[in-house]
């Protein structure tokens, strides 16, 4: 494929006041690129083109760049770029700028905005709202993977913040660098801004670049050093790719030129070849003619290579550009002409399991020395530890998603005379939420409705909730009334009966590799249930109960709210207890609200969002909203109490009568 064509537009606007009274340029340099694999690549390219392109123009913070900050400009700018490419398959928007940062002490930033046109969640109102200014977003906060992407994780360990900001059909992530090398004068000279100038062009033009490196800083506190950054880097990552990704910028150029990594295919079978996950080379014009080359040959290690290095032939073709006219496929250039070298092979492995290889190469050397490949096998077994942890989790997450498809009603009844809406957002936590729900029709022109919370999470409360569900329709539909319904729940929770299904939950966690418990745990669940018959006149009689659940809230046309329930004891605690149920009239233009914990004590530092009745206070601004509306104006208040995202299930039903 051929190589992406930039189109820059780098724009220097007039510096504004600031604290102190500073003035400063501000520089801005866009490009837009298509949602193809080669955008990470292009937009690589463009970053150093155009930190190039600023220290020529002999602004003092461009004239200060390091080394360090191009290659963490680079870093950022890649996985950022990658994760819009992955996860949204637009056309990507990206921004870099240079900030004045004013004060009394001259300061800059770089600041780095990659805008993809697929958000992950939409911004909703007739009117588009216009995010915050990137210094107002949520910084510092890691989202999920499976939300927000891969490589978050490495963003927020080189920026010195970053967020994601949200407009209509636009996600915007940024980044902000700090120029810790500010040092020139306010006007250099012009020779000496051009000498800088040259200088900065040779380091951050795309062209090839050897690293030099001093192996002796691998001394008895570099390596540690070096171990103790990648443990903390590679510790607690959930995706098994993103770890590869963090561990090939790890090695290179630190340790070696360029490096490959594969890891096997889980559950595939002796005869799975593994995948080629990255692949990472110090000269970004190397990566792919390397990738091809290994490609061509994959690497094999003998059967019985341990997690030592493993000496390997080199690539036939690592690093040059492809197409060159005149040169065979699989020549070799000569040696030492700069890329042939020496290459060491690592196993993978975590618990006795071969996991991958990785595979390292020095160029112009004939060997690599015996401490570099030492600290490489250390670091290879952390990488091993961190792609189990991975693998482990996302079994658990796939266990965790089918049992939570089995768990909750495909489809919600429609309730004659009444709107319903609903919100159920699990935390991605990897594990099976405890919140349930459900809306069914009953004999008797009666409709019941459901919303649960189990104690705890995990196969344990999905063995719960899978019972629960299940025993409320067949009650509802022998007759009993709300109070005789929620009694004999009470008993089933703590009949001997559900030790047969515990131990069934075991196995599961079992296989999902979770930590088993021993049975006797409790079985504690607040239900808020409740039955609605149509009225002659329009609107609906509710009967309700709530045992041990968030209290339903209840809406009139004039922006008036109360509880619509009186607070019992949570199920499955007391053998000897007798529900009771509290009936009122849904008349048309009343709003009933029914939410679970993961609402109610959704936590912002000390706070709660119901705390001083904050949930009524929101409810009351809903009045003369329809259920679809009333449903996203509370959840909406949910997201916004709070710069991180929920920790808990957010699960929430809205009942309009018409």
């Amino acid at each position: 494929m051929a190589p992406i064509p930039l189109q820059r537009d780098t724009v220097q606007r007039p510096g504004t006041t600031r604290a102190g009274g500073a003035h400063g340029p501000r520089l801005a340099s866009r490009t837009s690129l298509p949602g193809i694999p080669l955008a990470p690549s292009a937009a690589r390219r463009f970053v150093r083109a155009a930190l190039a392109e600023w220290t020529g123009l002999g602004v003092p913070a461009a004239v200060g760049f390091s080394d360090r900050l191009a290659d963490d400009a680079v870093t950022v700018t890649n996985e950022l770029v990658t994760n819009a490419v992955v996860h949204a398959g637009t056309t990507v928007d990206l921004v870099l700028r240079l900030e004045d940062e004013g004060g009394d002490e001259p300061s800059a930033a770089l600041v780095l905005e990659v805008t993809d046109h697929h958000p992950a969640r939409p911004v909703s109102g007739d009117e588009p709202e216009p995010g915050p200014e990137p210094d107002a977003a949520v910084a510092g906060e890691l989202p999920d993977p499976a939300e927000y992407g891969r490589g978050l994780q490495l963003v927020a360990t080189l920026a010195d913040s970053w967020g994601i900001t949200y407009r209509t059909g636009l996600k915007t992530v940024w980044a902000r660098l700090p120029v810790d090398d500010w040092s020139a004068p306010p006007t250099p000279p012009d020779g000496e801004a051009l000498r800088r100038g040259l200088r900065a062009a040779e380091i951050l033009a795309p062209a090839a670049r050897r690293t030099e490196r001093d192996d002796a800083v691998w001394d008895s506190r570099g390596a540690p050093a070096f171990l103790a950054e990648a443990s903390d880097l590679l510790a607690g990552q959930l995706d098994e790719d993103l770890v590869a990704a963090i561990a090939g910028q790890l090695l290179v150029p630190r340790l070696a030129d360029w490096c490959a990594i594969w890891l096997e295919t889980e559950g595939g079978g002796p005869a799975a070849e593994p995948r080629l996950a990255r692949v990472w080379h110090s000269d970004e014009t190397g990566s792919e003619p390397l990738r091809t080359a290994l490609e061509r040959a994959p690497l094999s290690l003998p059967a019985g290579a341990g997690s030592g290095p493993v000496a390997v032939p080199w690539p036939a073709h690592p690093g040059a550009p492809a197409g060159q006219p005149g040169e065979a496929e699989g020549a070799r250039p000569p040696h030492p002409g700069g890329r042939d070298g020496a290459a060491l092979a690592f196993r993978i492995t975590a618990g006795g399991r071969a996991l991958g290889t990785v595979l390292v190469g020095r160029e112009g050397v004939t060997q690599v020395p015996e401490t570099v490949a030492s600290l490489i096998e250390d670091f290879v077994r952390r990488l091993g530890l961190a792609v189990g942890a991975a693998r482990a989790y996302t079994r658990q997450a796939t266990i965790s998603r089918i049992l939570q498809r089995g768990l909750l009603p495909s489809k919600v009844a429609d309730i004659p005379g009444v709107t319903s809406s609903l919100v159920y957002e699990p935390s991605d936590d990897g594990v099976v939420g405890g919140d349930f729900y459900d809306i069914f029709p009953c004999p008797g022109d009666r409709w019941c409705f459901v919303l649960g919370d189990v104690q705890g999470s995990g196969p344990e409360a999905a063995v719960v909730t899978g019972l629960a569900r299940p025993w409320l329709r067949l009650l509802s539909r022998e007759g009993f009334g709300v109070g005789e319904v929620l009694d004999r729940l009470n008993r089933l929770l703590l009949d001997d009966a559900m030790e047969a299904a515990e131990a069934a939950a075991l196995m599961v966690a079992a296989a999902g590799g979770q930590q088993l418990h021993d049975g006797t745990q409790s079985r504690f669940l607040s239900l808020l249930y409740g039955e609605v018959v149509p009225l002659p006149g329009g609107g609906v009689r509710c009967t309700v109960a709530s045992a041990g659940h968030p209290l339903p809230l209840l809406l009139r046309p004039d922006g008036s709210v109360r509880p619509a329930a009186e607070p019992q004891v949570l199920l499955g605690v007391v053998e000897d207890v007798a529900y009771e149920s509290q009936v009122f009239d849904l008349v048309p233009g009343d709003t009933l609200l029914c939410v679970t914990d993961g609402v109610t004590e959704r936590r912002s530092g000390p706070l709660m969002f119901d705390d001083g009745d904050g949930l009524a206070r929101v409810l009351a601004g809903c009045a003369g909203l329809p259920a679809e509306a009333t449903a996203e104006k509370i959840r909406r208040a949910v997201h916004e109490f709070a710069e991180q995202p929920p920790d808990d299930d957010v699960a929430l039903l809205v009942l309009h009568a018409e």
